[in-house]
This record gives structure tokens, C-alpha cells and sequence, in this order.
């Protein structure tokens, strides 16, 4: 008997849970072909930096602002990042905008309620793709209907929607009101369904971290 099972990917269009999302997907290509649980990543939107204007601002000179507050700081952890992100296949760079992501996360609420997981998983792989490797701004107009175009979206769809800011906003805005009802404070929070629990992680695992998770749910729901 196969068993349905979502996985609850809490995220920021501009935090690392890109990395989280790359280690998840090798975890899940671990798993046997015969595998009686088939999993559904939902995305769930969450944003660091609310404050942070639509226009943006320059993001190394932000962040070093307002995380790494010197040179040497900064060269650290462009380091750091540039390593993990080369074992996940992820070139990061560091130049480019900060914005605010609401947009975003409209974007992919709307075309995950109205064409599913798979539409919502190419669109937030490429705003992750143009935000982190191609230092494009993180919301605007054409980073945002280039993401959706990726994904399958018909183009004259995605402006339509992207065009209009009221669409879908109010339930994205509910929804990030609920994450901080919920107490998430950092993301990624993976929330791994289960017939008799549910399994939940906070941070960039690692792979054998989610393996040792999907396989706990796997063995439980049998």
C-alpha cells in the first residue's frame, strides 16, 4: 500500500534554505525506486527581513552592515558559503539586490494553489538560481515572470498575475502572519509528514540528516 505524504519546506527567497533545499532533493533521490511513500514538498513562505524595501539595496554592502560587520567577517563567510554551496552544485554570488520578498512568495503561493507542487518547485528553484548565482533582485517584475515562465507558466499568465499585486495577497500575507504565529523564527523548517508523527527540522541539514528522517517516516507508515 503507497502513502501520500507532504513535506512542509518553510522558506525565504533570499536565505540559504537554498542549500537546504538542494540537500533535501539528493535525500529523496536516496530513497529505493520501490519507496511505498511518495513525497509532495508544499512551500510555506516566511520572510527575514519584512522591513526591507521593494527597491532594494546593494546586498554585500547590507550584509556587512548588518551581519558581518567587518572585512574579514565578510570574506569568511563569502568563503564558507562559496564552499557549501560547490558541494551542492550552487555558484554562489555576492553582488546584486536585497528586496523584500512578498511578491515572491505571492508568486509562488498563487501558482502552487492553482497549478500544484511541481509548477511551485521550478519557480522557487529559479528565484533561487537568479538570486544567489545570477545576483538578480530577489522580486522585481522580470525576475519574478521569468521564474514562473520556467516553471511552465504561459507568459501572458505570469505578467497577468505578477502584474497584479493584489493577487493572492492577502492569503500570502495571512500565511506569513501565521509563521510568526507559529513561532518559526529561522528557516528552512522542514516539517516531514507521517502516519503516526511528524518529523520536524530547523536549519540547513545535512543529506544523511533528511535521509535518516524520510526513512523514519517510511518505516513508520508501513
Amino acid at each position: 500500500m503507497t502513502y501520500d505524504a507532504e513535506i512542509q519546506f518553510t522558506l525565504d527567497t533570499i536565505c540559504r534554505t537554498y542549500l537546504a533545499k538542494r540537500r533535501l532533493e539528493r535525500a529523496l533521490t536516496q530513497l529505493p525506486s520501490d519507496c511505498p511513500v511518495t513525497f509532495t514538498t508544499i512551500y510555506k513562505p516566511y520572510q527575514l527581513f519584512p522591513e526591507a524595501s521593494e527597491e532594494g539595496e546593494d546586498k554585500y554592502a547590507w550584509y556587512q552592515r548588518y551581519r558581518y560587520n567587518s572585512d574579514e567577517k565578510m570574506q569568511k563567510y563569502t568563503q564558507l558559503m562559496s564552499a557549501y554551496g560547490a558541494a551542492e552544485g550552487i555558484d554562489f554570488k555576492f553582488g546584486g539586490t536585497v528586496a523584500n520578498t512578498l511578491h515572491a512568495h505571492r508568486l509562488i503561493q498563487h501558482f502552487q494553489e492553482t497549478k500544484g507542487s511541481k509548477v511551485a518547485d521550478g519557480i522557487v528553484r529559479s528565484l533561487y538560481r537568479q538570486y544567489f548565482e545570477e545576483e538578480r533582485h530577489p522580486a522585481s517584475d522580470e525576475t519574478l515572470v521569468r521564474a514562473a515562465v520556467e516553471a511552465g507558466v504561459e507568459e501572458k499568465e505570469a505578467r497577468e498575475v505578477v502584474g497584479d499585486r493584489k493577487e493572492g495577497l492577502r492569503e500570502t500575507e495571512m500565511l506569513l502572519r501565521d509563521a510568526v504565529g507559529n513561532q518559526v523564527d529561522s528557516v528552512p523548517r522542514i516539517v516531514i509528514e507521517g502516519k503516526r508523527r511528524d518529523i520536524e527540522l530547523e536549519g540547513a541539514k545535512e543529506v544523511d540528516e533528511y535521509v535518516n528522517a524520510l526513512k523514519k517516516i517510511v518505516k513508520e507508515s508501513s
